[in-house]
């Protein structure tokens, strides 16, 4: 399998992404391909990687910054996403993984790869942490306007990418709203509700805020703006927990003279708080994969570095080996009538 990694963007590319890469190689046993300026990515290659036949570097004369509109992928047609993008395209890698520029990700992925037939705008699949382990919320900020047919091919999506990836059997797909009585929410709430209800998913109903992390549903379905501000506010508060925390004990005295008193404890309870900060650490999930495209792209944090690229090679094999492009494919074309764009 062949990965295509942007590695010029993100906030500290090349070094990062270069080096996350290398790792994925080994650790997922992938092949990486290595887009972007090739004497910068080569010294930025760990010495051990240097000469390894998984690592090939394809050189992109040009880059895509943070702060540039996603129209450049238009103009910059060598910039290191845009070439990524058709590698993947053209076959020569098997999906591709960018962890710069969101919207010039999703722009470039969307022009390069197009849709699948029967999927009217693609999502951004996030992966959130719940009591009954992982619940895939889409769309995170791809589609901020959505329709009511729009979010039907949304929870079609998210199933698919719930049971090939995940393993969730049957998965359970929520509706995001302000009450779990049908009549709530606005408009677009209320229209979506009788078409996921209709439709051959296991949907289950409105779901809350809180059940995103509940367990209640494996799959919530929204538009992108209310997705995105949700992810967003979660990350927020995770910071803000970790932050007071650490806060509370350096300023306290007494804090320190209980952590001393409650050692063995804290040692048995070590693993389980390992566990938690995994879990809510985005960096573990690595990236988004950007559902209902003709291949597969994993987005990635900005912010991410090395241990994050790492897991979005992960997950973007693990989206590979899933089939999640055809499966979606095939879960549009088994009803039409009931996913088609457009049609009550």
């Amino acid at each position: 399998m062949i990965i295509a990694i942007d590695a010029m963007g993100g906030d500290y590319a090349p070094a990062e992404i270069v080096k996350g890469a290398a790792q994925a190689s080994k650790i997922h046993d992938v092949d990486v391909i290595l887009v972007g300026r090739e004497d910068a990515i080569r010294r930025c290659l760990p010495a051990q990687y240097a000469k390894s036949s998984r690592i090939t570097i394809h050189h992109a004369a040009e880059m895509i910054c943070m702060d540039e509109h996603a129209a450049a992928v238009r103009t910059k047609k060598d910039a290191s996403v845009v070439v990524a993008a058709s590698l993947v395209r053209e076959g020569k890698a098997d999906a591709m993984v960018a962890v710069g520029n969101t919207a010039a990700a999703m722009a470039v992925a969307t022009l390069r790869l197009g849709r699948i037939r029967g999927i009217d705008r693609p999502a951004i699949a996030t992966l959130m942490p719940s009591k009954s382990g992982i619940t895939v919320m889409l769309d995170a900020g791809a589609v901020v306007d959505c329709t009511p047919d729009i979010l039907v091919q949304f929870g079609v999506m998210g199933s698919v990418y719930a049971q090939n990836v995940l393993g969730v059997d049957k998965p359970r797909v929520g509706l995001l709203s302000i009450g779990e009585e049908k009549s709530k929410g606005n408009e677009l709430t209320r229209g979506a509700y009788g078409l996921l209800k209709a439709s051959p998913l296991n949907f289950i109903g409105n779901v809350e805020g809180r059940d995103i992390f509940s367990g209640k549903a494996d799959v919530i379905v929204t538009d992108g703006f209310v997705g995105n501000v949700a992810l967003k506010t979660s990350e927020g508060v995770v910071e803000l927990i970790k932050s007071s925390i650490k806060g509370s004990v350096h300023s306290d005295p007494l804090a320190w003279l209980g952590m001393v008193l409650m050692t063995p404890g804290l040692m048995l309870m070590l693993p389980s708080l390992k566990r938690l900060k995994k879990s809510l650490d985005y960096s573990e999930h690595g990236g988004a994969p950007l559902l209902g495209l003709d291949g597969i792209c994993i987005i990635g944090h900005g912010r991410s570095k090395a241990r994050a690229v790492t897991n979005a090679v992960r997950a973007a094999k693990e989206a590979v080996d899933g089939k999640v492009v055809s499966a979606i494919r095939d879960a549009i074309t088994k009803s039409p009538q009931a996913f088609a764009v457009g049609e009550e």
